[in-house]
């Protein structure tokens, strides 16, 4: 059985055929090349373990070869070979995404040590990536992932509301994913082949807004040259996802209830009302009903939209989803950047997992892709992070004490673990029951035990 099938791209024939020769002997299959571009041309088709590549090449330089990998193909492992080694030679050729770098005369022992470890890295990262993308077939929706069990209900949940037509509320904080659960509601419904149509309404002043809308008549404003469709009318049969629908206009709002109750559209400037049928999906980060007892919201296109209210928990309520989120975003970035980073250091999990996360879903996504550009090794460490995250000191645990007069019995800390998380929940004693990893009867029962 082959150690792995190595690509060549060597200049001087005769070394191309005693390198041929010489990984044959030791395991491996090969096949030799005298150019850079006859060697991308290959790549394609044969798909090699590793490519073996000199850095002078009589068309390309191999750096050039190598950024080309590393940006096309980042799962295949480049050696970079060269008869003139030097340490700012060597940088380079890591820089350019070279999983290492080899000087002649070639010793063909080490380099049969270096092509396996190569190999070997190449098939770790593909059962890294099946593994990855079989985490997220199983706990995901969509473009949702989570294994909590807070996103497992989640999922269900829009699972049942993706089958219907009724208008939904989405809430949660900034960053959270309301965005993402709108694309999965619509390509999880029977609309899923017609538009999703997306407008921020806190994006635009009130008269661009309008415009965006319901569109408007030639001539019906300055610089009005043509007619224009609105969004409501191009949602037709598809999904309109209105986002921050709490920040819109409040003068507004009468003529986008009147478009939803009675499914017809009026342009800006026109005379002449065309129907549209379209899902409605809506979502805001503000206490839209605090918004409502202000008067700053109207009521009435509140319950409008509110038919079916979805929230999407915090980041820092998900327990571990924060590491199979992380881990995502590493891959994601380690192969459009071609780096070989496969994961985390345990010092960074400890971090990740202590951090609040005020920016959710989106400022993880970020501090990974931060990492993966500053990482120097395989894993991110602490010090790749973002700043603000190296600097936090983590969460209090309820245990911490420096006095063993104030140590207490493991039924105690138990009780007033449970009272901490029904306050964090606001006793929602469902909530505090997935948390807990317990079920709501064995949390009723603990609650009514009497004291001692």
């Amino acid at each position: 059985m082959s150690k792995g099938h190595i690509l060549i791209i060597e200049d001087d024939q005769a070394m191309g055929e005693m390198l041929d020769f010489g990984l044959s002997r030791r395991g491996f299959t090969s096949r030799s090349l005298i150019s850079g571009q006859a060697g991308l041309e290959a790549i394609s088709s044969e798909q090699p373990d590793v490519l073996l590549t000199d850095i002078n090449l009589p068309d390309f330089n191999g750096i050039q070869v190598c950024r080309e990998v590393a940006e096309k193909w980042p799962e295949i492992p480049v050696i970079m070979m060269t008869a003139f080694g030097s340490l700012e030679t060597a940088i380079e050729a890591i820089r350019a995404g070279a999983y290492d770098f080899i000087t002649k005369p070639l010793d063909m022992d080490l380099l049969s040590l270096c092509l396996t470890r190569a190999v070997a890295h190449r098939n770790l990262k593909k059962q890294v990536k099946l593994l990855s993308e079989e985490i997220e077939r199983i706990h995901s929706f969509s473009g949702l992932l989570g294994e909590s069990p807070i996103m497992q209900e989640l999922f269900d949940r829009l699972k049942r509301i993706a089958a219907t037509d009724t208008s939904v509320l989405i809430t949660g904080e900034s960053g959270s994913g309301k965005e993402i659960t709108a694309r999965a509601l619509h390509e999880y419904s029977r609309r899923k082949d017609r538009p999703f149509v997306a407008i921020n309404c806190s994006a635009l002043p009130e008269n661009l807004l309008e415009s965006e809308l319901f569109g408007h008549v030639k001539g019906a404003f300055t610089n009005a040259w043509q007619d224009r469709t609105g969004l409501l009318l191009e949602a037709s049969g598809g999904t309109l996802f209105l986002d921050e629908i709490g920040d819109m206009p409040l003068s507004l709002q009468p003529k986008l209830l009147r478009a939803l109750e009675e499914r017809t559209v009026r342009p800006v400037g026109g005379n002449k009302e065309m129907t549209f049928e379209a899902r409605v999906l809506a979502a805001t980060n503000i206490d839209i009903e605090k918004a409502v007892a202000e008067g700053r919201f109207r009521e009435d296109l509140y319950y409008r939209l509110n038919v079916i209210k979805v929230d999407i928990p915090p980041l820092r309520k998900r327990g571990t989803d924060i590491l199979l989120l992380a881990r995502k975003f590493i891959n994601d970035f380690a192969d459009k950047l071609g780096k070989n980073v496969t994961g985390l250091a345990e010092s960074t999990i400890k971090r990740l997992l202590g951090y609040e996360w005020p920016g959710n879903v989106r400022e993880l996504r970020n501090a990974m892709e931060h990492g993966v550009v500053m990482t120097l090794f395989e894993k991110i460490v602490p010090e790749d992070l973002p700043q603000k995250i190296q600097l936090h000191t983590g969460r209090t645990q309820l245990w911490e004490t420096e006095q063993p007069a104030e140590l207490m019995s493991l039924d105690e800390m138990t009780e007033r673990y449970i009272a901490y998380v029904l306050k964090m929940t606001k006793g929602n004693q469902t909530l505090a029951a997935q948390i807990l990893a317990i079920d709501r009867k064995t949390l009723y029962r603990r609650l009514q035990k009497p004291a001692e």
